[in-house]
């Protein structure tokens, strides 16, 4: 079990604290030291804001020919193309 007692640590847990995949003793290492430090505040806001502001982002639209290149050139199956 990690221990959070400096910026690295805490950075080092930052995906899973984000997604929420830590546990209670984890999460409350993470925010005591948020509590205490700026600098992992700003870090860990600004990260929130955006995966936020990703998830507002329209899906992405891929033309016929670019899915085609796409999957020729990473040698993938074109039968395995999800449905438009």
């Amino acid at each position: 079990m990690a221990k959070i007692t400096n910026c690295d640590e805490l950075l080092a847990n930052l995906p899973a604290y984000l997604d929420g995949e830590v546990s209670g003793e984890l999460r409350s290492e993470v925010e005591a030291h948020l509590a205490t430090c700026r600098n992992c505040r700003v870090v860990v806001n600004t990260a929130n804001k955006t995966v936020e502001l990703v998830r507002q982002l329209p899906s992405p639209v891929i033309s016929q020919p670019a899915m085609e290149r796409l999957y020729k050139r990473l040698d993938l199956d074109r039968d395995a193309q999800p449905d438009e």
